[in-house]
């Protein structure tokens, strides 16, 4: 019941993201990390695998579907943390603080936590039973 619960807030989490990463493509453009090639292209295209795979996640026909969402929004949360940092290493250049450590380094942290919830919602990991 609390991986079906999370499931759901996994993909709405990504889903709203998608759509965000859709209409207002401009705040991830500007922590892109230098050297990405395309970068409309590219947060165009995040955007379109995360409403997919929230899609994927919460579907309740397929398991293998679901493992797969899984596994794909997991990747996309190890393939975007490099923007993460470069946001993080931006902001804190900036004269102010930008948004200061207390968003960055928790937000760090939620990144592993990300991952292994994609994978543990999507059923890609074994759950273990408590021996009676």
């Amino acid at each position: 019941m609390i991986r079906t619960a999370l499931r759901w807030v996994l993909a709405v989490f990504y889903f709203a993201a998608g759509v965000i990463h859709i209409l207002l493509p401009q705040p991830f453009l500007t922590i892109m990390p230098p050297g990405v090639p395309f970068p409309e292209a590219v947060v165009l295209w995040t955007g379109v695998a995360e409403i997919l795979g929230a899609i994927g996640l919460v579907q309740p026909f397929s398991k293998p579907l679901r493992q797969a969402a899984g596994w794909g929004l997991a990747a996309y949360a190890l393939c975007v943390w490099p923007a993460n940092i470069n946001h993080m290493l931006i902001d804190m250049a900036r004269g102010d603080g930008g948004l200061g450590m207390g968003y960055h380094i928790p937000r760090m942290f939620a990144q592993p936590v990300i991952i292994w919830l994609a994978l543990w919602v999507g059923e890609c990991l074994p759950l273990r039973r408590r021996a009676a």
